[in-house]
């Protein structure tokens, strides 16, 4: 059923830090190396999609992005894509989540198409992103996850581990 799946990097892949500069910080969520390794020797390609608007708002740099993101892989393993919205709130581009660009250039660039994606995120805007580009969603609720969010969601799990494990029992 699916080729790849999408990850949002802050609050799903771990632990969310805003505006993380410093890959010191970088903390994995539990778990999250071995159901990341399982969905690689399932076949399933994988991209990190990610909302980084520190960027936009020179709180963190291009080069401090790209040592939190080595520093992710050092800790997750390899991904086959990154896609990283740079922008603001307020700057009109059509890759920010909730919108689905990012969703689009990610089954683009991992060579396959939105139906054939599963996004797993933490907030409403990963789910949003995912399904108004045609892909699946799968939400895993933090304490910052409002309750609207989780009763919106198509399809929710506890934790990653346990979004994996359904991914791959589809």
């Amino acid at each position: 059923l699916f080729d790849a799946v999408l990850l949002d990097r802050d609050g799903t892949l771990v632990e969310d830090v805003p505006y993380n500069g410093d890959p010191e910080k970088v903390r994995p969520v539990p778990g999250a190396r071995v159901a990341l390794d399982a969905l690689r020797a399932a076949g399933l390609r994988l991209a990190v999609v990610t909302n980084q608007s520190g960027l936009a708002r020179g709180l963190f740099t291009e080069a401090q992005m790209a040592a939190v993101h080595a520093r992710v892989e050092g800790l997750l393993g390899p991904f086959d894509a990154w896609l990283v919205c740079p922008h603001d709130d307020s700057d009109g581009c059509s890759c920010r989540k909730p919108l689905p660009g990012l969703v689009h250039a990610a089954a683009q660039a991992l060579g396959t198409t939105p139906q054939r994606c599963v996004m797993v995120g933490d907030i409403g805007r990963d789910v949003t992103a995912a399904l108004a580009a045609g892909a699946q969603a799968v939400l895993v609720p933090t304490p910052v996850t409002r309750v609207e969010e989780v009763d919106a969601a198509p399809w929710v799990a506890v934790d990653l581990p346990s979004a994996v494990a359904e991914i791959l029992r589809r």
